[in-house]
């Protein structure tokens, strides 16, 4: 179960959950506050933030996408016929 918390934050790095009560490390990039869940990821990112905030849109694909993908270039995007 999610419970949705006002001061939750994503680390940049890590991905990992960042709840911050004024204890949690920052870095302030491009007029943007980030929050990390321990100091070894906010100097990873001081390091080189674009690594991590380029490929920020870019996630592993789950085993069912990668099974949609090997089928629809199995079959070619058309679905299963049984009855022909």
């Amino acid at each position: 179960m999610n419970i949705y918390l006002k001061n939750q934050y994503i680390d940049p790095v890590c991905r990992m959950n960042v709840v911050n009560y004024g204890t949690a490390p920052t870095f302030n990039f491009d007029n943007k506050l980030y929050y990390f869940c321990a100091e070894g990821c906010r100097k990873a990112f001081m390091t080189d933030p674009e690594k991590y905030l380029k490929d920020k849109a870019a996630k592993k694909k789950g085993l069912w996408t990668r099974y949609l993908d090997r089928l629809n270039k199995a079959t070619g995007g058309k679905p299963p016929s049984c009855c022909n």
